[in-house]
């Protein structure tokens, strides 16, 4: 606690200061090289890739969707502490995987959505005691409302002082797939000033509120700048995928016993080519035709198995030559948002994953 209460006595230029220079430097470092970072071979050989968990909000009870019991939290921290996992920057991630380099097995980043105010009173303390990097995702109508709940921007300038990393989530955290082109640019763009304006830079992270988007929504993301963006379907984030539909995995009061924070963090990845369909906003074509090419190299395919939301049953796999699947529906999506999850046991009792996330807009 003494530490935080030091970089409470930061001024706003300092920290305005720091920010840029820590944005300056990446432009440098993905420009020029920079150091590389530790080459070590992942454990299929094949791709660059780290688990993503996401977390909302910590001991709030009422939410038991968003949130995860301090208990719970606690013992991911304690299974951190195990000396498993390479806990790593969410950005040092991104940044093995645009430069193709080999990140350590196991490697994993913390990042928390929304800015809420049980991070800095609950979960922050945790993390800087641990010494555990962690990327912020924020909205900044709901800062700039100084809504009931959430943190200010005094807060956020505390939390980057004290190393963490602010992602962007927009201005008023919409359905991106339901709002004009006008409006996504809009929310985009009137966010990042805000973040200029307060923290002294633009962050290069994005968030999709909700997860949810489509091919639109991750071209108006590379266009406003962000060099990765990020959903909230599972799977084992890794260099030979879309960087601007990134998956990670969900934490929360059903979904975060230590058993299933284990399991995700020795995830492996799935890599796949040739998705159909390609914009996983679905118009029309629900349920969808959903189909994919598993990579070489991966090994024995026979316990391949997918699982689909709103399904009265497990989803039905075709297989259609040697590494060519597809995926059978028995109905539609319901408005709003569905997913297909795919997993493959692996090597030493370890999962690969494949999520794919799917928006259906009202009519």
């Amino acid at each position: 606690m003494q530490c935080l209460r030091a970089i409470y006595s930061l001024s706003t230029a300092q920290i305005q200061g720091w920010n840029l220079g820590l944005s300056l430097g990446l432009v440098l470092f993905l420009l020029l090289g920079g150091p590389g970072l530790p080459r070590m071979a992942h454990a299929d050989g094949t791709v660059t890739s780290a688990v993503v968990f996401m977390y909302h909000r910590f001991g709030e009870q009422g939410f038991p969707s968003t949130s995860i019991k301090i208990e719970q939290f606690e013992t991911h921290l304690a299974e951190i502490a195990t000396g498993r996992y390479n806990v790593a920057p969410l950005r040092d991630i991104i940044i093995a995987f645009r430069r193709g380099e080999p990140l350590p097995d196991r490697t994993i980043a913390l990042s928390i959505d929304d800015a809420f105010l049980s991070l800095h009173d609950r979960a922050w303390p945790l993390l800087a005691e641990a010494g555990l990097p962690f990327t912020l995702f924020v909205a900044t109508d709901a800062i700039d409302a100084k809504r009931p709940g959430y943190m200010s921007w005094a807060q956020l300038r505390a939390v980057v002082a004290g190393g963490g990393t602010i992602g962007s989530q927009t201005g008023g955290h919409p359905h991106l797939p339901a709002v004009s082109q006008d409006r996504l640019d809009d929310e985009l763009a009137r966010s990042n000033e805000r973040f200029r304006a307060e923290l002294g830079a633009v962050p290069d992270l994005l968030a999709y509120p909700y997860g949810e988007f489509g091919q639109r929504e991750k071209r108006a993301a590379r266009a406003a700048g962000f060099i990765a963006a990020f959903g909230q379907h599972s799977g084992v984030a890794h260099s030979g995928e879309d960087i601007y539909g990134l998956p990670r995995f969900a934490m929360n009061e059903r979904f975060g016993a230590v058993e299933r924070f284990r399991m995700a963090g020795n995830g492996l990845p799935l890599p796949v080519s040739d998705v159909l369909p390609a914009d996983t906003v679905l118009r029309g074509n629900n349920p969808p035709s959903f189909g994919f090419t598993v990579a070489e190299g991966i090994g024995s395919l026979k316990t391949l198995a997918c699982f689909a939301s709103n399904q009265s049953s497990a989803a039905q796999l075709e297989r259609l030559g040697s590494r060519r699947f597809e995926v059978r529906l028995d109905k539609p999506f319901a408005v709003g948002r569905g997913r297909i999850n795919c997993t493959l046991r692996s090597k030493d009792n370890r999962w690969r994953w494949f999520g794919t996330q799917f928006y259906v807009p009202r009519r």
